[in-house]
This record gives structure tokens, sequence and C-alpha cells, in this order.
């Protein structure tokens, strides 16, 4: 008897795990989430073919850089550097800089604001804070060149403390 125990346990053990597989196995037509982790990448990936950019672009640095004190209790602290861009449509060099001391204004601006709300403390460079400067200086351009521009690129920052 002692050594039929352990057989009938084992076969008791085996039979209980068929029974529970075969119990919560999915039905037919439910589709096989391991074979796909992602799930269909078929309609994902139609979505992000939808709207293809193929507008001819290029890329227009402004001629000098942006520089933006930084003001504590009377006194510059700080100096912020910046170099920008501008994605605009192909062909449209000259019309950007023949705007560019308006475009200029504007921006420097933007960024004497986002210096006063303290955009240039602590953690600056930021995701969060990046995008919210750049989404201001698009507008700007956008307002001074149309819809010509795409993008606002900040291809160069750097603080000082003095």
């Amino acid at each position: 008897m002692k050594k039929l125990l352990p057989i009938l346990l084992a076969l008791m053990g085996t039979g209980a795990g068929v029974g529970a597989g075969l119990f919560l196995m999915p039905p037919p037509d439910a589709p096989d989430e391991a074979a796909d982790p992602c799930g269909d990448m078929t309609a994902k990936t139609a979505m992000a073919e939808e709207k293809p950019d193929t507008t001819p672009r290029e890329y227009v640095k402004l001629n000098n850089q942006f520089v933006v004190p930084i003001v504590l209790s009377g006194r510059v602290t700080s100096l912020v550097v910046l170099s920008l861009s501008l994605e605009v449509s192909t062909g449209v060099q000259e019309r950007v800089f023949s705007v560019e001391p308006k475009l200029r204004d504007g921006f420097l601006q933007v960024l004497f604001d986002h210096a006063n709300s303290g955009g240039f403390e602590g953690s600056f460079t930021n995701v969060t804070t990046m995008e919210t400067l750049r989404r201001s200086l698009h507008e700007v351009a956008g307002r001074v060149l149309g819809d010509i521009v795409s993008d606002v690129l900040i291809t160069d920052i750097a603080r000082q403390d003095v």
C-alpha cells in the first residue's frame, strides 16, 4: 500500500492539471495574445501610414544666438544662450531672413517671459519645459511667417552662472 499511494497522488495531480488546463483554455475564436502581445499591428500601422508628411522641408538657422539674462533680486545671476533654427517649406529661406528682425523680437519676448516665469531655473532642459518653450516659439513663428513654419528647433542651449 505504501508504494501505491505515491502513484495514486501523481495520477490525481496529473488529472487535476489536465482538467484545469481544459477548463481554463480560451475559446477557439478568441485572439491568441501570446502569439501577438502587441495586438493587431496592421491597424496601428495603417493609422501611422495614413498621414505621411511628403512636404519638402528645409532648415533655416537664424544668424545670431539669443542671450537671455536670468534676473533674481534685481541682479543678473545667469545667462542662457540659445541657437534656433526653423523647419520651413522649401524655397522660403529668403522670406525668413527678410522678417528675421520681427522673428527675433517675438522670440526674445517669449524667451524673456520664459525666464521671468522660472523656466530656466533648476532642471530647465527637461522634456516638459522644453516642449512648452518650443510651442511658444512656434506660435510666434506662425504669427510672423504663417503656415510655412512647421517647427522651431532649439539647436544649442547653455546656461552660464555669473
